[in-house]
């Protein structure tokens, strides 16, 4: 985008100077040896684009001094022109071949990355909240305008058919940990689950449906979790009436309120000196001021409002809430090999 602003900067500052000479060769004519307008605008476009025609009529000794004023102007500013029209395209081609060579280096450097299909209106909200948890994503969609909008937010993206296999590869999804499908249709969603859960088995995938009979096909297909806007936002509305403070601490959590305060889940490390302590015993909610919502167990089962005397087990994951910088801190806490 910045180098088309560019080029059309300087074919206009061309087209500023060309207008300039015929105005100023138009009237110097005109004034000078009494031509007509048009004659004069035409002699004066002859002169400069050094076509060789006959003069329209007699030039006088100034008309001829002006003349060769016209002629050397025009024809610098011409060859000024083709010039700078010229390195214009060459850098817009260059800058393209060095900004792909670069995206692909970056790409190929990936590991635990996330892919995002599709630059929508949901497909921006996934981008700002991964960009916010500055988790390493890709974003892929076919409309170039949605391209430049992700990259000119400092994004990492690519105009591609992320339906492809062709294309999952190349994103490295091999090396990625998820692929977030915010396709425009069911189908296409679909057939992305199907495709990348064929080429990474252990990928979690997260998609949308818009139809309540898809969400059995995407869950037949593979899809981790499965997100139908249009029932979850009618669900929304309804508690926002029926029960307005639980949905005010809902919208708290989520989108923090302009307060920075988040729910997160962290993994309890295998040599972390955290292992089969109690919650009563590791003290997270006074020393840090973060509070464990729940603790989702190894087998799946989750156990919500664990008791102080509930055990920290490695491999584990505890769903806790507090503020973002002490949220990291009770990451590297648990996550630190004490041995």
């Amino acid at each position: 985008m910045k180098q088309i602003t560019r080029l059309w900067r300087r074919a206009l500052f061309i087209f500023g100077i060309l207008a300039a000479i015929l105005l100023t060769g138009t009237i110097g004519f005109v004034l000078i040896d009494h031509y007509t307008v048009f004659d004069a605008f035409y002699l004066t476009l002859v002169t400069i684009t050094t076509v060789g025609y006959s003069e329209i009529g007699t030039l006088s000794q100034s008309g001829r001094v002006f003349n060769v004023g016209i002629i050397i102007t025009g024809v610098l500013a011409l060859l000024l022109a083709m010039g700078t029209l010229t390195q214009t395209v060459l850098e817009l081609e260059l800058s393209n071949y060095f900004e792909k060579r670069r995206a692909k280096r970056m790409i190929q450097k990936m590991e635990n990355h996330f892919i995002l299909c599709g630059y929508g209106r949901m497909g921006r909200g996934a981008a700002r909240e991964l960009a916010a948890a500055k988790a390493p994503f890709i974003i892929i969609d076919k409309n170039e305008e949605k391209v430049e909008m992700a990259m000119n937010l400092g994004f990492l993206a690519v105009q591609a058919d992320c339906t492809r296999d062709e294309t999952l590869r190349e994103v490295g999804i091999d090396r990625a940990l998820g692929v977030i499908s915010t396709l425009g249709t069911d189908a296409d969603n679909l057939f992305l689950v199907l495709s990348a859960k064929s080429l990474n088995p252990k990928l979690r995938v997260a998609t949308r449906v818009s139809e309540e009979e898809a969400e059995a096909k995407m869950q037949r297909a593979g899809a981790d979790v499965i997100y139908a806007p249009f029932s979850t936002a009618g669900a929304r509305m309804s508690q926002s009436l029926l029960r307005p403070h639980v949905h005010e601490f809902l919208d708290f959590t989520t989108s923090t309120m302009g307060m920075d305060v988040r729910i997160e889940q962290v993994q309890v490390a295998e040599h972390s000196e955290f292992h089969l302590k109690s919650l009563g015993q590791a003290q997270l909610r006074r020393d840090l001021g973060v509070i464990v919502l729940a603790i989702r167990k190894i087998n799946g089962e989750m156990q919500f409002n664990p008791p102080a005397e509930a055990p920290i087990v490695s491999g584990e994951h505890l769903i806790v809430m507090g503020p973002a910088e002490k949220l990291r801190q009770l990451e590297k806490l648990l996550t630190e090999d004490k041995r």
